[in-house]
């Protein structure tokens, strides 16, 4: 079967489109057949060979998320039957052939069901930025009903999921993009404002949006650029979410302080099991219910994902990058 297969670790000119071993579900495992797989920015950081959070065996192939058709069930899988539309987020198990290829081989716990109102496009677009955004909003920040959220950079993959649930949960949404094409998106999304990224001269213009309190979670994902202006912007008692992070920053504790507002981070490798697990099922059921509908920005054929990993690092588009697999 074709895939992307990486024998060294380094920049995108080591993923290989290339044939390789055919792949039989085991006891425990399911075998997809893929149609399409979801790029998120951990891919090109495994890539380099020194991602904390998971450095695989060579070689191997990438890709955590994806959409296809169960072809094959081993002993003792019970709730995936062969023919099954299925999407995969495969973070969370022991092991995987990878989705960037014609078939994957996972454990049974990493295979879902696909309602038939999203495409597999959309499917590729869960795993890693569905699980993010919900464990951002109900596990760190416990969002509210009524509360205003402001997403800072809300047109990627994950951003524009976060504004999804966030409506979904009664949320008044703010969501920042910084061109035409992804506020277009934000909006489609659903935030009831879409603005420019907030800076230092724009901080009370923000405020006025929210009758000078806040906003009562910020949801970051440049955290090295906007922290200090999340600071200043946060309601009293707020909590600050950093999802996305590309360097250092100096800030003074005393906002903080005088907020008593909490930053708090997050990494979904490091979500307990059960909390993984409410995660999925929470996802599922806003599937189900039209709740989350996930926006595709890009998509790429299989053998160009060295062009979807430059896309990535160079911040390119809005909205999922999504791999089709013939």
């Amino acid at each position: 079967m074709k895939a992307i297969q990486v024998t060294q670790f380094g920049g995108s000119e080591k993923l290989v489109y290339t044939d390789v071993e055919d792949i039989i579900a085991g006891k425990g495992e399911v075998c997809v057949r893929l149609y399409t797989a979801g790029v998120n920015p951990s891919d090109t950081y495994t890539l380099t060979g020194t991602y904390s959070f998971n450095i695989p065996q060579l070689p191997y192939t990438p890709g955590l998320d994806g959409a296809g058709i169960v072809e094959a069930v081993g002993d003792g899988v019970t709730n995936v039957c062969v023919g099954d539309r299925v999407f995969i987020s495969s973070l969370m198990q022991s092991k995987s052939t990878g989705t960037f290829a014609e078939k994957i081989v996972c454990d049974a716990n990493s295979v879902h069901p696909l309602p038939n109102n999203v495409s597999f496009e959309q499917g590729a677009a869960l795993g890693v930025p569905a699980l993010t955004a919900y464990r951002a909003l109900f596990h760190r920040a416990s969002l509210k009903p009524g509360q205003t959220v402001l997403i800072h950079g809300a047109s990627g993959g994950v951003g524009l999921q976060v504004v999804q649930m966030a409506k979904s949960h009664g949320a008044n949404v703010i969501g920042t993009a910084s061109k035409p094409k992804g506020k277009k998106m934000v909006q489609q999304a659903g935030a009831d404002m879409v603005i420019d990224h907030v800076t230092e001269a724009s901080i009370d213009d923000v405020l006025a949006l929210t009758n000078g309190k806040g906003p009562d979670v910020i949801i970051e994902f440049l955290a090295n650029r906007n922290l200090e202006t999340d600071l200043k912007l946060i309601a009293p008692f707020g909590k600050i979410v950093i999802v996305g992070n590309r360097g250092s920053i100096e800030i003074n504790p005393r906002l903080a302080m005088q907020k008593e507002c909490d930053i708090l981070a997050t990494a979904l490798w490091n979500a307990p099991k059960d909390e993984y697990e409410q995660s999925i099922n929470g996802v599922v059921d806003m599937l189900k219910s039209g709740a989350l509908q996930p926006i595709i920005g890009t998509t790429l054929p299989l053998e160009q994902a060295p062009q979807a990993f430059e896309q990535l690092a160079k911040g390119i588009g809005n909205g999922k990058l999504v791999l089709k697999i013939n």
